[in-house]
């Protein structure tokens, strides 16, 4: 390279220099006040959803370090242990699980097809002039503290279940062999049944809300394709609603069944509190959030309060597990949708 042909690429690069700065010069105040407004508000909001895995890390770390004790002293069998007594400081998460498990699930046996059928309605079915005020109605209940849904599952409900309710059981569904034991033992009222039902009633109108919610947005030229061509309405709903929606409608499911785990009050009241498995419905139980909510505050060795860590620690990781199993589900439907 020649000392001309040197000098001839200075004097390029020096051009190209004063280019860009006259450009930045030239760049208005409000453009660089906008970038300077974008950066702001790319880390503001980085920091704002880092902060939710922050949390979420500080909560695992410390239900670790609180259980810590307990899952050292018991091991693996503290999962399989039915035994829960204080007095000699031997713990065991068993019988807390199952009543979390079972009572979950009646809630949403019962919980679904009602929903389903409200949702329905009234997003299909229902006249213009009600469907603003039972939208409404259903938006309000899921609003109702779960302590009141207690004192009324305690001191209304379950006097009824016990008069009427579980005596029809017992004598219809209590002598049907193989399931007949789930419905005979002592009808006062109060029991896994009747917590299952509770939980039922808090979370329907969760699942209804986002059913009637995902329901509205099916676009209505699909709808009306489908009447043209004579569908009825439930062959709309079949054939072209849930199809369109079934990934909301898992969702919801699985919101309604998320506050069904982790409900604390309203089960307090109504599940019996007994630490005891049996394979009667109508019986008492317990379940780990009522444990919790009864024995916190009275916990005075360490081992009954890391235990009680343990306890909490267990909820998490089921209700981990089922978002993560519901997460997968969701997954599944969306990659069969592209298969059809």
């Amino acid at each position: 390279m020649t000392p001309d042909s040197i000098n001839e690429l200075n004097v390029e690069e020096v051009a190209k220099s004063a280019a860009t700065k006259a450009h930045s010069d030239s760049t208005p105040p409000a453009m660089r006040s906008h970038k300077l407004g974008d950066f702001i508000f790319h880390k503001v909001t980085f920091v704002f959803a880092l902060s939710v895995l922050l949390v979420l890390l500080g909560i695992i770390a410390s239900l670790l370090k609180g259980a810590w004790p307990a899952l050292h002293e018991f091991g693996p069998k503290f999962i399989s242990t039915v035994e829960w007594d204080p007095v000699n400081d031997q713990y065991g998460a068993l019988i807390a699980i199952f009543g979390t498990l079972t009572t979950s699930l009646i809630a949403l046996v019962i919980a679904f097809p009602v929903s389903f059928g409200i949702a329905l309605f009234l997003t299909e079915i229902c006249p213009a002039w009600l469907k603003r005020p039972l939208g409404t109605a259903v938006e309000l209940l899921a609003g109702v503290p779960s302590i009141i849904y207690g004192m009324w599952g305690l001191f209304i409900f379950a006097p009824f279940f016990a008069d009427h309710v579980q005596p029809l059981l017992a004598g219809s569904l209590g002598n049907v062999p193989g399931i007949g034991k789930l419905f005979q033992g002592p009808m006062i009222g109060i029991g896994i049944l009747a917590a299952g039902i509770i939980l039922a009633i808090m979370i329907i109108p969760f699942i209804a809300s986002v059913m009637r919610d995902v329901f509205e947005v099916v676009p209505s030229i699909l709808k009306e394709s489908a009447y043209g061509l004579g569908c009825t309405k439930w062959e709309v709903v079949r054939k072209i609603v849930l199809p369109y929606t079934k990934i909301g409608v898992v969702g919801g499911v699985m919101l309604g069944l998320g506050r069904a785990l982790g409900e604390t009050m309203a089960i307090t009241f109504v599940i019996g509190n007994a630490n005891r498995i049996s394979w009667s419905l109508f019986s008492a139980g317990n379940s780990i959030a009522s444990t919790l909510a009864n024995e916190f505050g009275e916990a005075d060795t360490p081992l009954h309060v890391s235990s009680l860590f343990a306890l909490g620690l267990i909820l998490f990781v089921i209700t981990l597990i089922v978002l993560s199993a519901a997460k997968l589900m969701l997954l599944g439907l969306q990659k069969n949708e592209g298969k059809k």
